[in-house]
């Protein structure tokens, strides 16, 4: 099973947990500012941007069945299928993009790395960044997996679900490192439950694209 069928076929049934800080968002994004959220899912964050007062909203997904479900619960929202590797919008269009839980499902660095070239791609300049998602963690539970499926999968820090799921935890520095191209505005590590009902190490990344606007003149 492929990360594609995976999530088709649980689409109706997985609740995501990774929380999203509404109130640091909005410190750095206003309410009329063209908002991205790459791996939205059924739609969970867009729904509280929302109630928020937030209206221009897209989502995108490479999951039909996910984006089926939140077109169903919120007819309201914009979602878009990414059937490819690239975000299928132009260059600077978006003031903010929003990546939860979205690193954890690509296993490989160079598929993350290109991911984060598209996002900064599709923002405009000094366009916001807003991420979180999964650190390594130390209890024997996860240290057990990470060991055995190295093996299989090459990177530390991966493992296989036992219904087909391949995820990622991250160590902190690769992080940092992997968004070198963002100036850091708020980070912090913290905890949360997983989809699955275990706790985890995570983070909360706030950056602003270090992609500055062009002199025209």
């Amino acid at each position: 099973m492929n990360q594609r069928e995976y999530w088709d076929t649980t689409a109706d049934s997985k609740e995501f947990t990774t929380p999203f800080q509404m109130e640091r968002f909005s410190d750095y994004v206003a309410k009329y500012d063209a908002v991205l959220d790459v791996g939205c899912g059924y739609g969970r964050i867009m729904n509280m941007l929302a109630e928020d007062g937030y209206r221009n909203l897209i989502g995108t997904d490479f999951s039909e069945k996910l984006l089926e479900r939140g077109r169903l619960q919120s007819p309201e929202l914009l979602f878009r299928l990414q059937s490819d590797r690239e975000l299928p919008f132009e260059s600077d269009r978006f003031d903010a993009v929003i990546l939860a839980a979205v690193l954890t499902c690509i296993l490989k660095d160079d598929d993350q790395q290109y991911l984060l070239s598209e996002i900064n791609r599709v923002l405009k300049p000094r366009g916001i960044i807003y991420v979180n998602d999964f650190l390594l963690n130390e209890d024997e539970r996860n240290l057990a997996r990470y060991r055995c499926f190295e093996k299989e999968l090459g990177v530390y820090g991966s493992f296989r679900l036992e219904e087909g799921a391949i995820l990622r935890h991250h160590e902190e520095s690769y992080i940092k490192n992997l968004f070198s191209e963002f100036t850091p505005l708020f980070y912090e590590t913290l905890t949360y439950r997983t989809m699955n009902g275990h706790w985890s190490n995570g983070f909360c990344l706030i950056g602003e694209s270090k992609k500055e606007y062009k002199n025209i003149l």
